[in-house]
This record gives structure tokens, sequence and C-alpha cells, in this order.
């Protein structure tokens, strides 16, 4: 018989995800997505050196889309993608070394149709896309025993 708990580590779901194009829309203000971004990068030696020389990249980075950004050095940016270094990029044909080519919402929670679950039936979405079979609070639950931030829990 197989062991749940293997089962749980190894359930999956699909994502379906639809790329759109840089140049045809932009996403929402403030909205979290994937980015397709182009650029190079230095290549590196099997001793993990760089060589000096560089290699093209196109690659899939998670950003945020915002209206109006103004960077480390103060510069404002209007509708630019922003990575969690704060690297700014913008939409593949304006001035920039590693544009947006494409742009994706991000897919919906894992068993779900949505982005987000707030309040009370949070800890129940995150125990069912577990598999969690434990009591609240007890050994399995991937709460542990850390208490709600609500009192109503």
């Amino acid at each position: 018989m197989a062991d749940p708990a293997e089962d749980r580590v190894t359930r999956s779901w699909d994502a379906s995800v639809t790329w759109v194009d840089a140049r045809a829309s932009l996403p929402g203000d403030g909205l979290p997505v994937a980015a397709a971004v182009v650029g190079d990068y230095p290549v590196h030696g099997a001793d993990g050196e760089a060589t000096g020389e560089r290699e093209d990249v196109w690659l899939v980075l998670p950003m945020y889309f915002t209206r109006r950004h103004f960077d480390e050095g103060g510069v404002e940016h209007h509708d630019c993608f922003v990575d969690s270094d704060g690297v700014v990029r913008l939409p593949y044909g304006r001035p920039c070394d590693e544009p947006v080519t494409h742009w994706a919402a991000l897919p919906a929670l894992p068993g779900m149709t949505t982005h987000s679950v707030l309040g009370p039936g949070a800890r129940d979405a995150v125990r069912r896309a577990v598999g969690a079979t434990a009591e609240a609070g007890g050994p399995g639950d991937p709460y542990g025993d850390r208490p709600s931030v609500r009192d109503d829990r």
C-alpha cells in the first residue's frame, strides 16, 4: 500500500499560462507577473570564473508591473517591470538593456482558481493543498502551533 505522506509530496496541479506581448498590452498597476526577459550574461568557465565573454539569454523572472517607479538613484520610470532586487526593466521596444518581451499573470494557488485566500479560510486552504490530515495546531499541521493572527480561529 502506498505511503500517504509520499502521495502528498508528489501531488501536482497543472497551471495554464497565457503570455501577452509587452508591446501590445501591459498588466494592471501593481500586478505581480512572470516576465520573459531578453539580455546577455557573463559566460563562466568550468572553474567558475568569468571568461570575459557574454551569451544571449531569454528567461522568466518574477516581477511586478507599475505605472510609476522611482529607482534607488531617484530616477522616475513609467510603465515598467521591477524585480525583487529593484532592477527596472521596460517593455520590449523601449530603450532598455534587458527588456521584457512578454508577461503572464501568475498562476492560481495549487488546486484553486484564485490567487489569494485571505482571513480564516487561508489556513484550511493550505491544509487541503498539502494534504494535512492533522488537527489544527497538531503534528503535521503546516502552520504548526503558530496562533492565528485573528482571535476568531
